[in-house]
């Protein structure tokens, strides 16, 4: 590839990459980008990602095709292979798949031992899938780990240095993204709900007050009234006093307490 032409199709990466702040953003297309341009600009076969839901209860997967985001999938449902181990260790994780290899020591090493021992559906799937050597990173910022990018390679050489710093670059580019992505939507969330709740206030005050008029009582009885009539139709406040206010409800007063007849006694 040209030296211009792969600048400009870095540049171009690292500007989709960053544009999340979008309304109809989808991670799912968003990992599936990751995971294309870094076959295009890390020079692999194919790349895979997983990434941990914002409750964390559970893992999403893609891939830059079908067989990458196939094998993170069953990655992801076995409990093993290179892009878990990094998601869990939040650290490089580089494993050789053939059988005369295995995961590289040194600083991006690990300690596992054998692709087939610690991997024994994954490692066979990946080798049967045509790859021989995975290199995975983790999406990673500040001590905070939401994911793994496995590069996934037909050769079983390991991955030089200039071009994982690459995919680090890139994991870390979409690792801001997303959680840019979440801070605004969880906040979206709260406004939102903030704002409901200030409605349904104003509406169950209005139906105060409308009660009070029409019942001539107070403003506290009438709010005793409402909740009571609420209550006994096991329907919502709020839309009760929405009720009340379009004039198709009206709850009705509680019958008064019967007069004590004459000559009984207290």
């Amino acid at each position: 590839m040209p030296e211009q032409a792969r600048e400009e199709r870095l540049a171009a990466a690292f500007v989709e990459l960053a544009d999340t702040l979008v309304d109809d953003f989808d991670v799912i297309s968003f990992l599936h980008l990751l995971a294309t341009r870094c076959v295009d600009l890390v020079d692999v076969a194919a790349a895979g990602v997983i990434l941990s839901t914002p409750e964390g209860g559970s893992l999403e997967a893609s891939g830059s095709d079908e067989h990458s985001r196939r094998l993170e999938q069953l990655g992801v449902e076995w409990g093993e292979g290179p892009g878990l181990d990094c998601f869990r260790s939040g650290r490089v994780v580089d494993g050789t798949l053939l059988g005369n290899g295995s995961p590289r020591g040194g600083p991006y090493g690990s300690p596992h031992g054998h692709p087939h021992a610690h991997w024994p559906r994954f490692a066979p799937h990946a080798l049967q899938s045509g790859f021989a050597a995975v290199t995975a990173t983790p999406l990673r910022l500040r001590g905070l780990t939401i994911g793994a990018l496995s590069l996934f390679r037909e050769h079983p050489e390991p991955l030089p240095g200039a071009r994982l710093g690459l995919a680090q670059a890139l994991a870390r580019l979409a690792t801001i993204g997303i959680l840019q992505q979440r801070a605004v939507h969880r906040q979206s969330v709260v406004v939102g709900q903030l704002e409901t709740a200030l409605r349904s206030r104003v509406v169950i005050e209005q139906a105060k007050g409308a009660l009070a008029h029409r019942h001539r009582i107070s403003v506290d009885e009438a709010f005793t009234l409402l909740r009571q009539y609420a209550r006994s139709q096991r329907r919502r406040l709020t839309t009760v006093a929405e009720e009340v206010l379009d004039g198709t409800a009206d709850p009705p007063l509680p019958p008064a307490p019967p007069l004590p007849r004459a000559g009984t006694a207290d």
